[in-house]
């Protein structure tokens, strides 16, 4: 479901900037893009578009996400995702490189247009190189076989971390505040001297996710836990498209596993 907003913040003059410029901007890609953008929550400023290799019958495509905080483009980066099960590995550090690069030599200036050509100009040299087409089922079933560190998924955060972009997207300057979900507890297990429990809630805003986490770390046996993983998944049934994302606090790829379950089942 859409998620529910009602924002008013103060506006400084660099932000009053940087507003205007993300609204031509936006309006810019929208003409751009046409069906390919995708606004997923205009209050939030969270967009996202999905790019493929320009072939009459694409064979790699990605969905890049991003949420625009209000320094942008003046004085802050935008946050944003990839979303690709292929991308994984080398493919992934040399386009994360990439976009970066790119940010780095326009700082202060509007890249989205610049990173979506970017990422095409990718898929391009993927597709006319010998390169196989993606088998997204494939990809999958080897990393469940041999649970390589470098497994990726289709909603892998590059340039924030999970929390930052939680943090962000649920500003205290939010003036609805979400009700608490049930939280289901599973029963713990052990297993080799390690103790695993399960939460489980029904959220349909990231505030409710941050309320979720909130309300778990007030038990001390969770918040001082050696790894608390989680994951969820949002659905916009006005965009449809899903808002989702995942955090392995330190236990490599354990988080991404976990969405990668949610996905499996949904």
């Amino acid at each position: 479901m859409p998620f529910p907003c009602s924002r008013q913040v103060p506006m400084a003059a660099g932000d009053t900037e940087a507003a205007q410029q993300q609204i031509d901007e936006i309006e810019a890609l929208s003409s751009i893009y046409g069906e390919d953008w995708c606004v997923v929550d205009e209050d939030e400023k969270i967009y996202c578009i999905k790019i493929n290799d320009c072939l009459d019958q694409p064979k790699w495509t990605l969905c890049l996400q991003v949420i625009l905080p209000p320094g942008y483009p003046t004085a802050e980066p935008p946050i944003y995702q990839l979303n690709a099960p292929w991308l994984r590995g080398q493919d992934y550090t040399e386009l994360a490189n990439s976009l970066e690069e790119i940010y780095i030599q326009n700082l202060g200036e509007s890249i989205l247009y610049l990173w979506v050509e970017k990422i095409r100009e990718v898929l391009i040299e993927k597709a006319q190189s010998s390169d196989p087409e993606p088998d997204i089922k494939k990809t999958s079933e080897e990393v469940d076989e041999d649970g390589g560190d470098d497994f990726d998924l289709d909603c892998q955060p590059i340039h924030e971390d999970p929390i930052k972009m939680l943090n962000y997207i649920t500003s205290e300057s939010q003036e609805v505040d979400e009700e608490l979900p049930p939280i289901h507890h599973g029963n713990p297990i052990t297993d080799r001297r390690s103790t695993f429990q399960a939460h489980l809630a029904p959220v349909v805003t990231p505030r409710q996710v941050k309320r979720v986490l909130e309300k778990l770390y007030e038990n001390k046996k969770i918040s001082s836990a050696t790894h608390n993983i989680h994951a969820y998944r949002i659905y916009c049934e006005d965009k449809q498209t899903f808002l989702q994302d995942c955090e392995d606090d330190g236990e490599t790829a354990a988080g991404g596993r976990l969405l990668h379950l949610m996905q499996t089942n949904r």
